[in-house]
């Protein structure tokens, strides 16, 4: 299950933003791994007090003024490798950049931060299931 993680400003969300964010990070991910992906698309947004957020060793600011959404995508390890997806880290990294400065505007295109992590086979699961089952030894 691909499960995004966003940390931004708290004044930068106003309940329209949340929305548009959702939205834009899924896009990012069916445009790379297609459609079916969609339906277990994850997006949680944190919403970060500007005094509990620092760039640069300055407690409260951004570089230069602006300000830089963090995002972090866990996905299994296998996603980044499948056959017939070219550079699967590199195109979701540019597609997520896309999606936040589409929602956020240019001006934090330069300082978005894209995490990409991949989680081993058998270290993830859902409904107290191992997903997918380590293989049989």
């Amino acid at each position: 299950m691909p499960h995004f993680q966003i940390g931004v400003h708290e004044e930068e969300l106003d309940g329209e933003v949340e929305g548009r964010l959702v939205r834009s990070l899924t896009e990012a991910l069916v445009r790379v791994y297609g459609e079916g992906v969609r339906s277990m698309a994850v997006v949680e947004i944190f919403g970060i007090p500007r005094h509990r957020w620092g760039v640069g060793g300055v407690p409260g600011g951004a570089a230069g003024g602006v300000h830089a959404p963090a995002v972090s995508l866990h996905v299994r390890e296998g996603a980044l490798r499948l056959p017939g997806i070219e550079d699967a880290p590199g195109q979701l990294i540019r597609t997520i950049t896309d999606a936040v400065a589409g929602v956020f505007g240019e001006s934090v295109r330069e300082h978005v931060g894209v995490r990409i992590v991949g989680v081993p086979a058998g270290r993830s699961g859902v409904g107290g299931l191992v997903d997918p089952p380590p293989p049989a030894r």
